[in-house]
């Protein structure tokens, strides 16, 4: 889903600037722009005009046809290949149980692109739960398949990429999460390097004030794809073990040479839940 990177341009400003610089970056995306300003800047309000040049493949009628189609039959088989797994522990439950217990608070969950299938299937047991959820997905034709599964499990979408449209998606995503929804990142998306967390959505944390919250997943048999994350698709049976991590709060006051700080520690825990589930694996059965 290409979540991570639309925060490109942020990412730009935590390298380069000092924190009064990246405040009034922080401001000046999510104030109401003036008349003039509306007048004279490219309408980026739908997929169409956030879609990238290089990505820019027309919507023909056949190309609609298949993603109405196909959309439906891919969430069939993937319904029916899920439906085999065998969740085997679920590590920091208690965790869970409180944030689907708090309606109120607004979090932002976070787990690396290869283990998109399985988070995002955790995600989809949330929402059913009454858990209000964002994710961002790319604004190109590929990302339409996502999109439509997103929203067909209730989920709201934001389309957007991190070369034409960074500012505009964090402004989104502050709006969402004004809204008391929660959004949802794939942490070192959408091309790496892997396992490497990215200062972006810890300053969407830090600016919308939702404590992020570290996921993993491990699975006894998958296939893994030739690509940089080498992304995992867990093989139908598999046993599969999830985990969820303390909230890390990120204060509204946190100045910007101290991102890195916070960057790390997310990195240090999800690459430690990732590594405690295929350990909780290799003993089935065991308490944790």
């Amino acid at each position: 889903m290409g979540v991570q990177g639309s925060f490109g341009q942020a990412q730009y400003y935590i390298d380069r600037h000092s924190i009064d610089t990246a405040n009034s970056l922080a401001e000046s995306m999510f104030r109401e722009p003036s008349m003039a300003a509306r007048s004279t800047r490219p309408d980026f309000s739908d997929v169409e005009s956030r879609r990238s040049t290089a990505s820019q493949r027309s919507m023909s009628c056949g190309r609609r046809l298949y993603y109405f189609f196909g959309t439906p039959l891919l969430r069939l088989v993937f319904f029916i290949i899920n439906s085999t797994y065998r969740v085997e522990k679920v590590i920091g439950a208690e965790v869970m149980e409180k944030i689907l217990a708090d309606r109120e608070q607004v979090v932002a969950p976070c787990y690396w692109h290869q283990h998109h299938v399985l988070c995002s299937s955790l995600m989809r047991q949330w929402i059913r739960r009454g858990f209000r959820a964002c994710f961002l997905i790319s604004a190109s034709v590929d990302g339409e398949v996502p999109a439509r599964i997103a929203r067909s499990w209730g989920a709201e979408v934001i389309r957007g990429s991190a070369n034409h449209t960074g500012a505009l998606v964090l402004r989104d995503m502050q709006q969402m999460m004004k809204r008391g929804i929660s959004i949802v990142t794939t942490a070192d998306g959408p091309n790496g390097p892997k396992y490497e967390f990215k200062g972006g959505a810890v300053l969407m944390a830090r600016i919308g004030g939702a404590p992020m919250v570290p996921l993993a997943c491990a699975a006894d048999r998958a296939w893994h794809l030739d690509r940089w994350d080498n992304f995992m698709i867990p093989k139908p049976f598999a046993r599969i073990v999830y985990a969820i991590g303390e909230p890390i709060t990120v204060p509204s006051d946190t100045p910007v040479n101290a991102i890195e700080e916070f960057r790390i520690r997310m990195e240090d825990a999800t690459n430690s839940l990732m590594q405690r589930s295929k350990e909780a694996l290799a003993r089935p059965g065991a308490n944790e």
